[in-house]
């Protein structure tokens, strides 16, 4: 039988929007979404929240996460990549003697991520010689007909043999969609170097209308329209 964990990293000091992690999102802070996600796909032995900030460990254990440690300082900069965060909480476990076979790191910002697609993630990646599975959308435009704009504020296509071709003929580009990341522990030991945009992952594909990254207050406003289009959908 499979042990699984689940890794939510949930940094204090968000600099574009405060306290973003728990602000309120529909009536439930941010975080709530991917741990009710986690607790829900019924798959985890452990929903584990990697914080430093005491505030979020509070909420994520009223939510239903484990907070079993405080993040150190220098895993919770602005230059520390998830991996290290994920690895560090994994590494915790084991040497409590607690060895997962798979570990899903959830972004804490991630209010339409669903347990479902969490599922088939584990399912893809448990059934195949992959290191990792990941959720992704496809591009809503062409990324071949896309431009810069250049110094002197004119346009500059960055790929520009292809300004004559039709979109439809143009093939199909994918984007991450910043939800979840599943990676097997044991094949991942086998192939350290290993990154996850690669071919040693599985991208699992989701509607487009569940992808929204939320860095700035602009995203923040676009997620909410999102969010209550679907609500509104769902009746």
């Amino acid at each position: 039988m499979d042990r699984l964990l689940a890794v939510i990293p949930a940094r204090g000091g968000s600099k574009r929007i405060p306290h973003k992690n728990i602000k309120d999102f529909y009536g439930k802070p941010l975080i709530a979404y991917s741990i009710q996600a986690a607790v829900n796909s019924g798959l985890f032995a452990r929903v584990a929240v990697s914080t430093d900030d005491e505030e979020i460990a509070a909420v994520a254990r009223h939510y239903g996460a484990e907070v079993p440690f405080v993040r150190p300082k220098e895993l919770a900069d602005d230059f520390t990549g998830t991996a290290a965060v994920v690895e560090h909480a994994a590494v915790y476990f084991e040497n409590q003697g607690e060895d997962y076979d798979f570990v899903c790191t959830i972004y804490a910002t991630a209010p339409f991520v669903r347990a479902e697609y969490i599922r088939k993630g584990y399912e893809l990646l448990k059934n195949s010689d992959a290191v990792n599975a990941f959720s992704c959308a496809t591009m809503p435009f062409p990324v071949q007909r896309t431009f810069k704009i250049d110094g002197n504020g004119r346009a500059e296509m960055f790929f520009p043999e292809f300004y004559a071709v039709r979109s439809q003929d143009l093939e199909e580009a994918y984007q991450d969609a910043g939800q979840f990341y599943w990676t097997c522990r044991s094949r991942q030991k086998q192939h350290p170097d290993a990154v996850m945009f690669s071919g040693v992952s599985i991208p699992v594909v989701i509607p487009r209308y569940l992808v929204q990254d939320i860095d700035t207050p602009e995203d923040w406003k676009r997620a909410e329209f999102m969010f209550e289009a679907i609500k509104r959908a769902d009746g």
